[in-house]
């Protein structure tokens, strides 16, 4: 499905894109990021685009510009949303390749952002479906967080570098992307198991595979403790074997991280 992406600026587009954030997030009338700051943010020639249907705005992304120019310029993708019932037609993959063709016409090689390594489905779509590349485990980024989406939980998030011109993200623009090989021999450092609860094994083998649960955040809203056990069982899985040289080739559409050393 083609979607009509345009750059915003005015005032009134950006309270309604502001209000859109809130919604996603779970906390309508308390966006996560205000108009003002969106107003500052593209008077001052950074990104902001969106989308609408019927009128209405049914999906958004921010970034600016950052690094240590002029040798180190990225973008940082703060933030995306769409409204819910959309996402499926794909217009967040959309949205991402409005910003990657904004960054090339300006000689912005590099996107960075961060997304919480418990989203299955955000963990598939950046690192499988975009292309990007997974450079940090971040232990509890933001602090805790109280929206709808986060619960209250702590904020570990994965640092996502998308170089613009690889190979990966060039095949991946064209929507396709090398699929995951999965060795079914590998070692699996953490798994969902009996009630939903992570069970782990010590980090032995190359490669080695690491499972998230189903939808986390419907897990904060029922089975909050669960949740933080999840927390802290890929902090100390997926933290702990990138701390030791381990990266994430990709992630497969059912939720398994795949890890490989180069040490051997």
């Amino acid at each position: 499905m083609e979607f009509a992406i345009e750059e915003l600026s005015d005032l009134d587009d950006l309270r309604e894109l502001a209000e859109l954030f809130a919604v996603v997030w779970g906390r309508p009338g308390e966006p996560p990021i205000n108009s003002d700051i969106l107003r500052a943010l593209a008077h001052s020639g950074n990104y902001l685009a969106g989308t609408r249907s019927d009128g209405r705005l049914v999906g958004g992304i921010v970034g600016w510009l950052g690094g240590h120019p002029p040798h180190e310029l990225h973008m940082h993708s703060h933030i995306l949303g769409v409204v819910p019932g959309i996402e499926a037609r794909g217009l967040g993959f959309a949205l991402k390749q409005h910003q990657r063709r904004w960054c090339l016409e300006r000689s912005v090689g590099a996107v960075e952002w961060t997304f919480d390594p418990l989203v299955r489905r955000n963990a598939y779509f950046n690192l499988t479906k975009l292309g990007a590349e997974a450079t940090r485990y971040l232990v509890d980024f933001y602090g805790t967080m109280n929206d709808g989406i986060n619960a209250g939980d702590e904020s570990d998030r994965i640092l996502i570098r998308w170089e613009l011109a690889s190979e990966k993200a060039a095949q991946a623009a064209k929507g396709t992307p090398p699929e995951p090989v999965v060795d079914e021999g590998a070692a699996r450092i953490l798994v969902v198991g009996a009630n939903e609860a992570p069970v782990a094994q010590d980090l032995e083998g190359n490669p080695a595979l690491m499972q998230v649960p189903d939808d986390i955040v419907a897990l904060r809203r029922r089975a909050p403790e669960l949740a933080r056990a999840w927390r802290q069982a890929v902090r100390a899985a997926l933290g702990d074997a990138m701390s030791a040289g381990y990266r994430i080739t990709s992630v497969t559409r059912d939720g398994w991280y795949v890890l490989r050393s180069d040490r051997g």
